[in-house]
């Protein structure tokens, strides 16, 4: 079972550092390139897209991906599903903020996180640690029946290093995601590779 995965291109968000969680925040000019691109590498790696299932977070900047990178691949961009389970981690109160800019009025909060980020839950009624964003992902992974494209954001590849190749905890958390790469994962060997 083969998935490929890619993680939405940058917005502006992105490009300031500040926290996106599930804020719906558009991709900018350069987001928008990195999914074009990573549609024509995908297709020269897998050839023939037919035998795979396309889905996506259902978060704009995910979706907007999806749809560049299906029309670079010469499908149809709208043909593709969302599921739930692939949102990204919810920050709850943080959301929208720098980490500096936590720093300034949670200090200890931030300290707290530095010190056991997997399992960190950020203020706010929605907060999810990674551990908790893991679950969703666990329960996804085991949905799949066939070989799936899958576009969504930085914490649920996270998950996907801790659930498929036993990553530790503080590696998985502080990994750096790349926007333009892509992600091979092979379920059945518990293998994963940049491309």
């Amino acid at each position: 079972m083969l998935i490929y995965m890619v993680r939405h291109g940058q917005t502006d968000w992105n490009a300031e550092g500040r926290l996106q969680g599930q804020k719906d925040i558009a991709l900018n000019e350069r987001g928008r390139s990195q999914a074009t691109r990573n549609g024509r590498v995908l297709l020269e790696m897998i050839g023939d897209p037919s035998s795979y299932d396309f889905v996506a977070s259902p978060l704009s900047r995910t979706r907007e991906t999806m749809e560049r990178l299906r029309t670079a691949m010469g499908l149809d961009p709208s043909a593709y599903r969302t599921d739930e389970r692939l949102l990204e981690l919810s920050f709850g109160d943080w959301e929208g903020h720098t980490l500096a800019e936590v720093h300034d009025f949670a200090p200890d909060r931030l300290l707290a996180r530095d010190a056991q980020k997997w399992n960190f839950i950020p203020p706010g009624t929605d907060a999810e640690s990674y551990e908790i964003l893991s679950w969703r992902v666990g329960a996804w992974l085991k949905s799949l029946d066939r070989p799936t494209i899958c576009v969504t954001h930085g914490g649920v590849i996270r998950s996907i290093f801790r659930l498929v190749a036993d990553t530790t905890e503080e590696e998985a958390a502080k990994m750096n995601v790349p926007q333009d790469k892509i992600l091979k994962v092979d379920l059945d060997k518990g293998s994963l590779g940049w491309h």
